[in-house]
């Protein structure tokens, strides 16, 4: 860890611009002129299946486009867009609230040193210093500053992550939003922002293009080459044709087929097993997008059958 002041050469650029900029900030990790191609990652606490699932699938694209991740380590949205990251082998940073000695909160303790082997923790806070509720509002402008743009999955009117635009706005940064459901009180800051103006997005294209952001090379790089697994009996192939990225509980699934709800639970297992699904939150499970399925009913199987 070390402390860099506005006088290093390692002074972020992009924060030293923004108005009351920290007079130095503790790192706990490296800073490298590659994280200039970064975007922050925002929303709620408390994400929905359906926000979890979208943040996985952005915060993971970005990274594999070699953008830096940048958010805040809090539950919910900014932990998934951490974790998000690092799983798809790209770079992570976390803006802090706290001194970079009180990791909050402490379930991402284990995220926190990932992410300080692959990227960076950041704080103007000194160690020592607690996560006290002041000091979020002065973090997001960090947060904020450090990056092209902003991206928000999910976030009431009344949030953090709407502070957070709000300095986007007054950094004069990009603001991006991903909609959601007219129902959900989490949303609602998100459509809002849509109707004034953010960029709607639907894939990481959208975030890529406002940007002007062209990847090595000139190209997005090639998808992940997928892995075939066999899928050994038409009860594995029914439960599988319902089921993808949108999380779907299991009690749909289960209505769906018609099949017994215990026969449902086993083959989502097998599934998850295979990778072929994974558990999008409570008895709710998505497709894994980059597995393919392939139907080959075995000797057992077709005897079964």
């Amino acid at each position: 860890m070390r402390a860099i002041t506005r006088q290093s050469s390692l002074y972020p650029t992009r924060l030293a611009q923004i108005y009351a900029p920290p007079a130095v900030i503790y790192v706990r990790g490296a800073l490298t002129e590659a994280d200039g191609r970064s975007v922050a990652v925002i929303g709620t606490l408390k994400a929905s299946a359906h926000g979890r699932e979208a943040c996985k699938v952005l915060a993971g694209e970005l990274a594999r486009n070699g953008i830096a991740v940048i958010s805040g380590l809090a539950r919910g949205i900014d932990g998934i867009a951490h974790a998000a990251a690092l799983d798809a082998g790209g770079c992570t940073i976390a803006v802090l609230g706290s001194g970079l000695d009180r990791i909050y909160p402490s379930e991402h303790l284990n995220l926190a040193r990932r992410i300080s082997e692959s990227g960076a923790l950041i704080s103007e806070f000194p160690l020592d210093a607690r996560p006290d509720a002041h000091n979020f509002p002065r973090r997001n402008r960090i947060l904020s500053a450090l990056s092209l743009g902003t991206l928000v999955i999910e976030a009431g009117f009344k949030s953090g992550a709407m502070l957070t635009v709000e300095h986007a706005v007054q950094q004069n940064k990009e603001v991006f939003a991903v909609p959601g459901s007219i129902l959900s009180e989490s949303n609602k800051g998100t459509n809002w922002l849509i109707q004034q103006g953010a960029k709607l997005v639907t894939g990481v294209d959208d975030v890529l293009d406002e940007l002007n952001i062209v990847v090595k090379g000139g190209q997005l790089p090639m998808p992940m080459q997928t892995k075939e697994i066999v899928l050994e009996n038409d009860l594995e192939v029914t439960v599988l044709g319902i089921i993808d990225a949108e999380p779907r509980h299991i009690d749909d699934v289960t209505r769906t087929t018609g099949f017994e709800s215990s026969t449902v639970a086993s083959i989502l297992s097998m599934l998850e097993i295979k990778g072929l699904v994974r558990q999008a939150g409570p008895m709710q499970y998505a497709r894994v997008r980059e597995v393919q399925a392939v139907y080959e009913p075995s000797i057992t199987g077709s005897q079964e059958k």
